[in-house]
Protein backbone atom coordinates (compact mmCIF):
# COMPACT_ATOMS: atom_id res chain seq x y z
CA UNK A 1 0.00 0.00 0.00
CA UNK A 2 2.81 2.43 0.83
CA UNK A 3 4.34 1.78 -2.61
CA UNK A 4 1.02 2.55 -4.34
CA UNK A 5 0.67 5.75 -2.32
CA UNK A 6 4.13 6.95 -3.38
CA UNK A 7 3.31 6.27 -7.05
CA UNK A 8 0.05 8.21 -6.83
CA UNK A 9 1.75 11.14 -5.14
CA UNK A 10 4.38 11.19 -7.86
CA UNK A 11 1.77 11.10 -10.63
CA UNK A 12 -0.15 13.98 -9.10
CA UNK A 13 3.01 16.00 -8.50
CA UNK A 14 4.17 15.80 -12.12
CA UNK A 15 1.75 18.52 -13.27
CA UNK A 16 1.20 20.42 -10.01
CA UNK A 17 2.48 23.98 -9.89
CA UNK A 18 1.44 25.96 -6.81
CA UNK A 19 0.38 25.42 -3.23
CA UNK A 20 -3.11 26.40 -2.14
CA UNK A 21 -3.71 28.44 0.98
CA UNK A 22 -3.74 26.75 4.34
CA UNK A 23 -7.05 25.58 5.81
CA UNK A 24 -5.83 26.24 9.37
CA UNK A 25 -5.83 29.82 10.61
CA UNK A 26 -3.95 31.36 13.52
CA UNK A 27 -6.79 30.91 16.00
CA UNK A 28 -7.05 27.17 15.30
CA UNK A 29 -3.40 26.70 16.24
CA UNK A 30 -3.92 27.74 19.87
CA UNK A 31 -5.12 25.54 22.73
CA UNK A 32 -6.18 27.07 26.01
CA UNK A 33 -6.06 24.46 28.75
CA UNK A 34 -6.98 20.85 27.97
CA UNK A 35 -7.54 19.58 24.44
CA UNK A 36 -11.18 20.05 23.38
CA UNK A 37 -11.79 16.33 22.68
CA UNK A 38 -10.35 12.90 23.47
CA UNK A 39 -9.84 10.57 20.48
CA UNK A 40 -7.73 7.92 22.19
CA UNK A 41 -8.55 4.27 21.64
CA UNK A 42 -8.79 1.60 18.97
CA UNK A 43 -11.24 2.24 16.14
CA UNK A 44 -12.46 -0.13 13.41
CA UNK A 45 -14.12 0.91 10.18
CA UNK A 46 -17.94 0.96 10.08
CA UNK A 47 -18.68 -0.12 6.51
CA UNK A 48 -22.41 0.51 6.90
CA UNK A 49 -21.74 4.26 6.86
CA UNK A 50 -19.60 6.64 4.85
CA UNK A 51 -19.20 7.81 1.28
CA UNK A 52 -18.96 5.67 -1.83
CA UNK A 53 -16.04 6.78 -4.01
CA UNK A 54 -17.84 6.17 -7.28
CA UNK A 55 -20.92 8.10 -6.18
CA UNK A 56 -18.81 11.08 -5.14
CA UNK A 57 -17.09 10.95 -8.55
CA UNK A 58 -20.48 10.92 -10.30
CA UNK A 59 -21.61 13.93 -8.27
CA UNK A 60 -18.44 15.83 -9.19
CA UNK A 61 -18.84 14.88 -12.86
CA UNK A 62 -22.38 16.27 -12.80
CA UNK A 63 -21.21 19.48 -11.11
CA UNK A 64 -18.38 20.00 -13.59
CA UNK A 65 -20.70 19.36 -16.54
CA UNK A 66 -22.98 22.12 -15.24
CA UNK A 67 -20.20 24.63 -14.57
CA UNK A 68 -17.79 23.90 -17.42
CA UNK A 69 -16.35 26.99 -19.12
CA UNK A 70 -16.92 25.20 -22.44
CA UNK A 71 -20.67 25.86 -22.13
CA UNK A 72 -20.02 29.41 -23.35
CA UNK A 73 -18.81 28.02 -26.69
CA UNK A 74 -21.78 25.81 -27.53
CA UNK A 75 -25.39 26.53 -28.43
CA UNK A 76 -26.54 23.10 -27.24
CA UNK A 77 -28.65 23.37 -24.08
CA UNK A 78 -27.95 21.31 -20.99
CA UNK A 79 -24.72 20.03 -19.44
CA UNK A 80 -21.40 19.87 -21.27
CA UNK A 81 -19.00 16.98 -20.89
CA UNK A 82 -16.08 18.03 -18.62
CA UNK A 83 -12.65 18.16 -20.21
CA UNK A 84 -10.48 15.07 -20.06
CA UNK A 85 -7.90 17.08 -18.09
CA UNK A 86 -10.48 17.93 -15.41
CA UNK A 87 -11.66 14.34 -15.10
CA UNK A 88 -8.13 12.91 -15.04
CA UNK A 89 -7.17 15.28 -12.22
CA UNK A 90 -10.31 14.52 -10.18
CA UNK A 91 -9.96 10.76 -10.77
CA UNK A 92 -6.36 10.87 -9.56
CA UNK A 93 -7.49 12.70 -6.40
CA UNK A 94 -10.26 10.11 -5.89
CA UNK A 95 -7.79 7.23 -6.12
CA UNK A 96 -5.47 8.95 -3.66
CA UNK A 97 -8.33 9.69 -1.22
CA UNK A 98 -9.53 6.09 -1.42
CA UNK A 99 -6.02 4.80 -0.77
CA UNK A 100 -5.45 7.14 2.17
CA UNK A 101 -8.75 6.17 3.81
CA UNK A 102 -8.40 2.43 3.23
CA UNK A 103 -6.98 1.37 6.65
CA UNK A 104 -9.59 -0.64 8.55
CA UNK A 105 -8.22 0.13 12.00
CA UNK A 106 -7.03 3.38 13.57
CA UNK A 107 -5.11 3.36 16.86
CA UNK A 108 -5.10 6.80 18.45
CA UNK A 109 -2.84 7.72 21.37
CA UNK A 110 -3.36 11.02 23.14
CA UNK A 111 -1.71 12.78 26.06
CA UNK A 112 -1.54 16.38 27.24
CA UNK A 113 0.63 17.49 24.31
CA UNK A 114 0.39 15.03 21.40
CA UNK A 115 -2.11 13.04 19.40
CA UNK A 116 -0.80 10.16 17.27
CA UNK A 117 -3.00 8.37 14.75
CA UNK A 118 -1.50 5.02 13.75
CA UNK A 119 -2.98 3.52 10.60
CA UNK A 120 -2.20 -0.06 9.62
CA UNK A 121 0.04 -0.28 6.53
CA UNK A 122 0.17 3.50 6.24
CA UNK A 123 2.13 6.38 7.71
CA UNK A 124 1.04 7.81 11.08
CA UNK A 125 -0.35 11.27 11.72
CA UNK A 126 1.15 13.32 14.53
CA UNK A 127 -0.41 16.42 16.07
CA UNK A 128 1.80 18.22 18.59
CA UNK A 129 0.67 21.02 20.92
CA UNK A 130 3.22 22.56 23.29
CA UNK A 131 2.89 25.76 25.30
CA UNK A 132 -0.64 26.12 23.98
CA UNK A 133 0.42 26.32 20.33
CA UNK A 134 0.42 23.71 17.57
CA UNK A 135 3.86 22.67 16.31
CA UNK A 136 4.44 21.55 12.73
CA UNK A 137 6.00 18.12 12.22
CA UNK A 138 8.04 16.82 9.29
CA UNK A 139 7.70 13.40 7.64
CA UNK A 140 8.94 11.65 4.51
CA UNK A 141 5.86 12.97 2.71
CA UNK A 142 5.70 16.60 3.77
CA UNK A 143 4.86 18.98 6.60
CA UNK A 144 1.90 18.38 8.91
CA UNK A 145 0.23 21.04 11.02
CA UNK A 146 -2.81 20.51 13.24
CA UNK A 147 -5.42 22.72 14.81
CA UNK A 148 -8.80 22.75 16.51
CA UNK A 149 -12.04 23.87 14.87
CA UNK A 150 -14.25 23.79 17.96
CA UNK A 151 -14.05 20.17 19.13
CA UNK A 152 -12.89 18.93 15.71
CA UNK A 153 -9.24 18.00 15.30
CA UNK A 154 -7.90 19.14 11.93
CA UNK A 155 -4.74 17.60 10.48
CA UNK A 156 -3.37 19.37 7.41
CA UNK A 157 -0.56 17.74 5.44
CA UNK A 158 1.22 19.88 2.85
CA UNK A 159 2.96 17.75 0.23
CA UNK A 160 5.40 18.86 -2.46
CA UNK A 161 4.17 20.62 -5.61
CA UNK A 162 0.74 21.79 -4.57
CA UNK A 163 -0.75 18.63 -3.02
CA UNK A 164 -2.62 18.87 0.27
CA UNK A 165 -4.44 16.34 2.47
CA UNK A 166 -6.75 17.42 5.28
CA UNK A 167 -8.33 15.13 7.88
CA UNK A 168 -11.12 16.29 10.20
CA UNK A 169 -11.71 14.07 13.25
CA UNK A 170 -15.00 14.26 15.17
CA UNK A 171 -15.86 11.97 18.10
CA UNK A 172 -19.39 11.37 19.40
CA UNK A 173 -20.40 12.50 22.88
CA UNK A 174 -20.28 8.92 24.21
CA UNK A 175 -16.86 8.43 22.54
CA UNK A 176 -18.06 5.28 20.78
CA UNK A 177 -18.23 6.67 17.23
CA UNK A 178 -15.56 8.47 15.21
CA UNK A 179 -15.99 10.35 11.96
CA UNK A 180 -13.04 11.21 9.73
CA UNK A 181 -13.55 13.52 6.75
CA UNK A 182 -10.59 13.45 4.35
CA UNK A 183 -10.10 16.08 1.65
CA UNK A 184 -7.43 15.83 -1.03
CA UNK A 185 -6.65 18.84 -3.22
CA UNK A 186 -4.19 19.68 -5.96
CA UNK A 187 -3.32 22.81 -7.91
CA UNK A 188 -4.11 20.82 -11.09
CA UNK A 189 -7.72 20.03 -10.13
CA UNK A 190 -10.65 22.43 -10.37
CA UNK A 191 -12.04 21.21 -7.05
CA UNK A 192 -10.95 18.97 -4.14
CA UNK A 193 -12.14 15.42 -3.49
CA UNK A 194 -13.67 14.62 -0.09
CA UNK A 195 -14.56 11.27 1.53
CA UNK A 196 -16.23 10.61 4.89
CA UNK A 197 -15.36 7.49 6.88
CA UNK A 198 -16.90 6.25 10.15
CA UNK A 199 -15.35 4.10 12.86
CA UNK A 200 -16.56 2.26 15.97
CA UNK A 201 -14.52 1.91 19.12
CA UNK A 202 -13.48 -1.63 20.05
CA UNK A 203 -11.41 -3.28 22.73
CA UNK A 204 -8.14 -4.55 21.37
CA UNK A 205 -7.60 -8.18 22.39
CA UNK A 206 -4.34 -9.54 23.82
CA UNK A 207 -1.97 -10.88 21.14
CA UNK A 208 -2.53 -14.54 22.17
CA UNK A 209 -6.21 -14.40 21.10
CA UNK A 210 -7.26 -15.95 17.78
CA UNK A 211 -10.28 -14.43 16.01
CA UNK A 212 -12.26 -15.28 12.89
CA UNK A 213 -15.23 -13.64 11.18
CA UNK A 214 -18.19 -16.03 10.80
CA UNK A 215 -20.77 -16.07 8.01
CA UNK A 216 -23.18 -14.24 10.30
CA UNK A 217 -20.65 -11.37 10.44
CA UNK A 218 -19.96 -12.09 14.10
CA UNK A 219 -16.43 -12.18 15.47
CA UNK A 220 -15.49 -15.34 17.37
CA UNK A 221 -12.35 -15.22 19.53
CA UNK A 222 -10.53 -17.79 21.61
CA UNK A 223 -7.14 -18.35 23.27
CA UNK A 224 -6.93 -21.75 21.57
CA UNK A 225 -7.84 -23.25 18.22
CA UNK A 226 -11.25 -22.16 16.92
CA UNK A 227 -13.64 -24.85 15.72
CA UNK A 228 -16.55 -23.72 13.53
Amino acid sequence: MMRHLKILLLCLAVTACTTAGSVIDEQMLRVDGDMPADFSGAWERDYSRGDDVNQVLRDIYYYLSRTSADRAYTTRPGPVQPSSRDMQSITALARLAELITRPQVLTISQNDHEITVDRKDDFSLLCAFYDGVAKGTESDYGTEICGWDGDQLVSHLVLPDGLQVTHRFTVSEDREQLRVVTTVSSSTARMPFTLSRFYKKFERLPPDFNCVETLSMKRVCSTGEIEL
